[in-house]
């Protein structure tokens, strides 16, 4: 394998690993903290919840890529393009 292609295969390992684990960790906080809340908006106003679930998947978009770049950065991995 060419050194190149194995840096960026190990640069996208790496942060697919961050990413994953970050998802995961996501995923369970809100189900943790918010879970019975976005249930209840679930049971009671469609449209309030509909609204929140959309503004949970952009806030956990921009938070994960600015979480993973901030990790890949301290750990010090160069994407090489």
């Amino acid at each position: 394998m060419k050194p190149g292609i194995k840096a960026v295969f190990k640069s996208f390992s790496v942060e697919f690993l961050i990413y994953s684990v970050l998802v995961v960790s996501y995923f369970l906080l809100v189900l943790h903290f918010l879970g019975p809340w976005l249930n209840h908006l679930f049971q009671q106003e469609r449209k309030t919840y509909a609204a929140m679930a959309v503004l949970l998947i952009i806030a956990q978009g921009i938070l994960l890529e600015q979480l993973t770049r901030l990790l890949v950065r301290v750990i010090g991995i160069n994407k090489q393009h």
